[in-house]
């Protein structure tokens, strides 16, 4: 039997479920949260989903992860299992599999969220059940999906839907659109009673540990899927804009622009003609150079696709970009990044056209002395250099001066690093040396990306 809790437990169990999957929730906004509780009908579960969304939910990005443990702190009530549609009611336990899938190519077409969620339970009640041993059972979502199997009714449903009409035109592309959406739609409260039943049985705090994701600016570089990078790609022109607001805030301090000589002699009437106080024009602004120096090694190599992505958004705020990748040597990637070139295919480009390989392993000494050697002009005294990388590099020597040149030469350096600060240092790591002469922030994900970006201020 589930076990029964008060509301107070769940709300404080909601909330501590939050923050462990990320999403921060400060104690004010908990009780906002309690206190809107207090004038929304409990009964109307949307209405306290909305509740909670309007009080917790700061971003975006945290409102999947909110939808995922709100379904399993407050479930729907499960109905009598039965979907009711005008005119024909069906008994899902009894229907044939036939009947059952014809049913659904009907909700798929014009079926509400509710008979959606509750033909779902009873899908999951007559499907999703195996036997794990005596007085164990399991629960799962794919062997509702086989069994239903929505994605081969597409077919069916244009048939019946545009009864003889020509095919191809703008009716099919609706139709389509609708069935898809539907498809997701059913998926989704599959996925979610499969959790609401797992987390009966095992309790809501275990199956909340490994249902959730951590949000998107959380997930760790090294770890990101093509679709994160995919989500990726929308977090890195803001990014992108701020540091270049950044570098430019830097840039200026410490500058004064020419003598305001206007302004100088007017001060100085104060004090009987003597300029006692000079007044200064403010400098102009410049957008400051650019020099990124990327790790593309296999290592780092979903780190090395987001950084990519960054210096492609980053040459839309700079006068000048150059951007170079290394392995255990080193070729400028720049011309890989023309404005309007496809991102995507500028990285497929790179990986098979770049001259960054010799013999595979990540050389950094190596890549730093032919650095200097073929590209020691890219480095000026208004170029910041920005070092993407892990700072491993296979026990060889670090040509730790040619780097110190460099910094020299430049007006400001950076080193991002995605490794765990814990982990500098260890194995083949020289994150401290390296750290000794440039200064290297841990940018595991998003979010430190965008503290660093803060710091620069």
């Amino acid at each position: 039997m589930p076990e029964r809790r008060s509301l107070v437990d769940r709300h404080v169990g909601f909330i501590h479920a939050l923050r462990a999957a990320g999403v921060p929730v400060s104690l004010a906004e908990g009780l906002d949260a309690a206190r809107a509780l207090r004038v929304i009908e409990l009964s109307e579960r949307e209405s306290l989903r909305a509740a909670y969304a309007a009080t917790l939910v700061k971003k975006p990005a945290y409102r999947p992860g909110f939808d995922v443990l709100f379904d399993l702190w407050f479930p729907a009530a499960t109905s009598g299992m039965y979907a009711e549609r005008p005119h024909k009611r069906i008994n899902p336990e009894q229907a044939e599999l036939p009947e059952l899938r014809d049913h659904l190519a009907e909700l798929l077409t014009g079926g509400t969220d509710q008979e959606l969620r509750e033909f779902a339970q009873a899908m999951v009640e007559r499907f999703g059940r195996q036997q794990a041993g005596p007085g164990r059972q399991n629960w799962f979502s794919y062997s509702v999906m086989r069994a239903l199997s929505p994605e081969t009714l597409m077919a069916r449903i244009l048939q019946n839907v545009l009864a003889g009409r020509e095919r191809g035109g703008l009716a099919e592309k609706t139709v389509r659109q609708r069935v898809n959406a539907g498809t997701r739609r059913f998926e989704e409260a599959v996925a979610t009673d499969v959790r609401r039943r797992i987390a009966e049985d095992s309790g809501i705090e275990r199956i909340a540990r490994s249902a959730v994701r951590p949000p998107l600016d959380q997930i760790d570089f090294l770890r990101v899927t093509k679709a994160d990078l995919a989500r990726l790609r929308r977090e890195v022109y803001p990014l992108a804009r701020r540091l270049a607001a950044r570098l430019t805030i830097k840039h200026r301090k410490g500058r004064r622009g020419r003598l305001d000589f206007r302004r100088t002699m007017r001060a100085s009437l104060q004090s009987g003609g003597v300029p006692l106080t000079t007044h200064f024009k403010p400098p102009r602004p410049h957008k400051p150079e650019l020099v990124i120096l990327c790790d593309t090694s296999d290592s780092v190599s979903s780190f090395a696709h987001f950084t990519l992505l960054l210096t492609y958004a980053l040459r839309e705020q700079f006068t000048k970009v150059r951007a170079f990748g290394f392995v255990d040597t080193v070729d400028e990637i720049t011309r890989f990044f023309v404005p309007g070139a496809d991102v995507v295919e500028a990285i497929t480009r790179l990986a098979n056209e770049a001259d960054m390989v010799r013999f595979g392993r990540t050389n950094y000494g190596h890549s730093l002395e032919r650095f200097a050697e073929r590209y020691a002009d890219a480095i000026g005294p208004r170029t910041s250099l920005l070092i993407l990388g892990d700072a491993r590099s296979n026990y060889q020597p670090p040509a730790l001066d040619v780097l110190k040149s460099l910094v020299s030469r430049s007006r400001h350096a950076y080193w991002l690093n995605p490794e765990r600060t814990a982990q500098w240092d260890t194995g083949d790591s020289i994150a401290s040396d390296y750290g000794a002469v440039v200064p290297m922030h841990e940018c595991r994900n998003v979010a430190q990306l965008t503290a660093f970006i803060e710091t620069l201020a």
